[in-house]
């Protein structure tokens, strides 16, 4: 994520503002990639902490309208919930949109979520986290993040966020849109990662009984990854969105390591994976190594085989190329 700057006094802002210390209300205008002050407000602000514009004609942001289903706000801490997903939602899009998904040029179908809390005011209901033919249902008890920690420490996961959360389900989505749209995806995506059309539901049962195969880790990201192709995608995809945005945040930050590019070089345009690989990967070894050093949990606790690699190269290329004009 890039730090941009006040359009008043020019002072550091990060994405998660909505005034400046100079006391100027901004709001960040996907359009522009920029903070701005003179372009009308998301109509959520107030409600969510939306700091999005929105376009002209709109009351809600190009993120907002994305959302056809809230939590039950008769239910204390459900908005404070809500307003944590929607936050997360934004930074996933901003990063997608760096890609040119859902911009003003993209004139595809967008995903439509479904931001669902466990607790209402009939009672506690279950609800699954997923993505069906475009639409994306959030268990907002994943923004609690006591809660998430049972949940990842329940699932023997090394990791496990909000932002992570969006990545993945997006990209089930994203999947469905190359498909339609692009030549040649389909048959390369079977090549690499294997047929998607094998039943699903038992794959996951059998993967829910019996865990992941051995030697997973040499061709999977994560263990849920190995469990059907479409998981497989979407765990590499999500995985590519992390790797580029820890590589643009860390370099936005001023910071420099071993093998690392200057602050000129954009992530997100890098026409090379393996190189944006290469400058990830040891970015994420620095950022180990300093989080061990105050006893925090590894930035990226993951290692990536030659495999792995591969899928991550193919899932870049796919993600950014698709968009290219």
């Amino acid at each position: 994520m890039k730090i941009f700057q006040c359009p008043g006094c020019h002072t550091d802002l990060f994405i998660e503002n909505m005034a400046c210390s100079c006391g100027l209300a901004v709001a960040y205008d996907p359009a522009a990639e920029a903070f701005v002050s003179d372009q009308p407000f998301c109509a959520s602000r107030d409600r969510i902490g939306c700091n999005w514009t929105c376009a002209p004609g709109q009351t809600l942001c190009e993120s907002c309208r994305m959302t056809s289903v809230h939590p039950d706000l008769a239910v204390a801490g459900n908005d404070l919930l809500w307003a944590k997903a929607e936050a997360a939602k934004r930074h996933t899009l901003i990063g997608l949109m760096r890609w040119g998904w859902f911009t003003i040029r993209d004139t595809g179908p967008r995903p439509e979520f479904h931001m669902l809390a466990e607790a209402t005011s009939s009672g506690s209901v279950a609800v699954t986290m997923g993505h069906a033919a475009g639409l994306v249902t959030i268990n907002l008890a994943e923004a609690d993040a006591s809660e998430r920690v049972r949940r990842r420490e329940m699932l023997g996961e090394p990791y496990r966020t909000l932002i992570g959360h969006f990545r993945h389900e997006i990209a089930h989505f994203l999947f469905e849109r190359l498909s339609a749209e692009t030549d040649g995806f389909q048959p390369a995506f079977r090549e690499l990662m294997g047929d998607e059309t094998q039943d699903y539901g038992a794959a996951l049962a059998r993967h829910y009984d019996q865990g992941p195969p051995p030697g997973w880790q040499d061709a999977h990201v994560t263990p849920y990854a190995a469990a059907h192709p479409h998981e497989d995608w979407a765990e590499t995809a999500a995985h590519a969105m992390h790797l580029t945005d820890i590589t643009d945040s860390f370099l936005a930050a001023g910071l420099s390591a071993a093998d690392t590019p200057g602050p000129d070089y954009d992530a997100f345009t890098e026409t090379d994976p393996a190189h944006l690989l290469d400058t990830a990967i040891a970015i994420g070894v620095a950022m180990n190594h300093v989080n061990r050093s105050v006893g925090q949990p590894d930035l990226y606790p993951f290692v990536n085989t030659p495999k792995t690699r591969e899928k991550l190269a193919f899932v870049l290329t796919w993600l950014k190329g698709a968009r290219e004009i």
